[in-house]
């Protein structure tokens, strides 16, 4: 008898909570989405390092740790105080190997402090980077298209891993010095060195097989 008692207690208690709090576990379970959904979207724009364990990891935990002490400390200045001074012992070492990789942990930063605030915050957020990443990815192929070019440049300071095409040639080719692909160039006296980047090894291949059909070059290295 006492056992259906507690039972019925700790139901009633669990049942309580949960319809209260119900708010709370939606708002994480969309924090949850959101935070995948933009590593997809980072990674259809080319972005393969958001493809890492860490990374993927990173970007889901931040929303949730920031939406969970901004509940926490909010309409309490004694504890806001408090988790300031505890948060400021925190030192993160990691280096960021890209202006964007620290821009994307800010923004799911963000994410968590406004789910927090208002629900419509994060979604007109999320509404605003997709916006930003497609309209960039617009202007990439319409200069591509219309001028011949890529609108970024690729570097290896943007935190994707990249191969490279070492080429030597005899004279200058004229489709390599117009490739979207094209890092760097040196010409000597009586050889033309090109070094090409691709951050897909599958493209490399296949313009691999459209060089080794030019009578120019001398002879090639791929670095993966």
């Amino acid at each position: 008898m006492e056992y259906l008692k507690l039972h019925s207690k700790l139901m009633d208690f669990i049942f309580t909570n949960i319809t209260q709090y119900s708010h709370f576990f939606y708002t994480l379970f969309l924090l949850f989405l959101i935070s995948i959904y933009l590593r997809f979207l980072l990674q259809f724009f080319g972005q393969t390092w958001i493809t890492t364990t860490s990374h993927t990891t990173t970007l889901v935990f931040l929303p949730f740790v920031t939406f969970v002490i901004t509940k926490v400390i909010s309409g309490n200045i004694a504890l806001s105080l408090g988790m300031v001074g505890a948060l400021s012992i925190v030192r993160f070492r990691n280096p960021v190997r890209s202006p964007l990789e620290l821009t994307i942990y800010f923004a799911a930063i963000t994410m968590g402090i406004s789910a927090s605030v208002n629900f419509l915050f994060l979604i007109f957020f999320t509404f605003g980077i997709s916006f930003l990443l497609l309209s960039l990815y617009l202007i990439n192929l319409v200069s591509e298209r219309f001028f011949k070019k890529s609108f970024f440049t690729t570097s290896f300071s943007e935190g994707n891993n990249l191969s490279t095409l070492d080429i030597q040639a005899n004279s200058e080719i004229e489709s390599l010095n117009e490739s979207k692909y094209l890092t760097l160039k040196n010409s000597q006296m009586d050889q033309v060195n090109y070094v090409l980047s691709f951050s897909d090894f599958i493209t490399l291949k296949k313009f691999e097989e459209e060089i080794k059909k030019n009578n120019k070059i001398i002879s090639y290295q791929i670095n993966r």
